[in-house]
């Protein structure tokens, strides 16, 4: 029984020993994985072109912003707002004659604030208010601005800053500003291409940013009381406004 136990074991060793073999071998046959062999090739780097073009549209307006008030002082508020009350509604009603539409009147601010005395060097002390009232306007007629800021200086507005001349529907212009950049930008792109023996493959990327350039900044027109009586209307040049589109492109060239 013993010796035949041992015979079965030493076999089975035996056996064992040689069953190892194949799977050492097959481990050492195995393929590395990250060989060289097994690596892709490294991608190639398109070559690109990048650059920015602009045009611009130029009109003459046809209408203007503009913003006049009335500031008003007083010994007490109630006095203040009153006086300012009756010379805001004055200069609504001579706008309204001057076929300003209700929907191009829009006030922009109404304030009271007490005005105090400072001097010598005592606790400040209110003194008196002061009250304004400022409204923002949409002036369709250019020809009639100077006109309009008179009737508003009769009335009693002594404040009035603009115009600031625009387009109503500047989209017009901005398309064909766009077209116009494209185009060159476009031409532009192609000239390079050929000049570096190469073609455009292909738009890579567009970027547009764009502006608009008003006519020269007209100062900041206080009241005329001095000039009042003046049978000539405060004149007003509209010059004309630019309107600007920039693009960035990226185009990929191929030979």
């Amino acid at each position: 029984m013993r010796q035949f136990h041992r015979h079965t074991l030493l076999s089975a060793l035996a056996l064992g020993t040689v069953g190892l073999v194949p799977l050492s071998a097959m481990a050492q046959a195995a393929p590395v994985m990250g060989a060289p062999c097994c690596m892709a090739p490294a991608p190639v780097t398109p070559t690109t072109l990048n650059f920015t073009v602009s045009a611009d549209q130029k009109k003459v307006p046809d209408m203007a912003t503009m913003g006049a008030g009335v500031v008003t002082t007083a010994k007490t508020a109630k006095a203040a707002m009153e006086d300012n009350a009756r010379k805001m509604s004055a200069a609504f009603v001579a706008l309204k004659a001057a076929g300003i539409a209700d929907k191009d009147m829009q006030t922009s601010g109404v304030q009271l604030s007490p005005q105090y005395d400072y001097t010598n060097g005592t606790r400040p002390r209110i003194v008196g208010y002061q009250a304004s009232n400022r409204v923002t306007l949409k002036l369709r007629k250019i020809d009639q601005i100077g006109a309009v800021m008179d009737a508003l200086v009769a009335q009693g507005i002594n404040e009035i800053d603009g115009p600031n001349f625009g387009i109503e529907n500047p989209e017009a212009m901005l398309d064909q500003a766009r077209t116009e950049a494209m185009a060159t930008a476009m031409r532009r792109a192609e000239l390079y291409a050929k000049a570096a023996g190469m073609r455009v493959k292909r738009i890579v990327s567009i970027n547009e940013s764009g502006g608009y350039t008003p006519p020269q900044p007209m100062p900041m027109m206080m009241a005329r009381a001095a000039m009042a009586d003046s049978a000539a209307p405060t004149p007003v040049a509209a010059g004309e406004v630019s309107y600007s589109i920039q693009i960035s492109l990226q185009v990929e060239l191929e030979k």
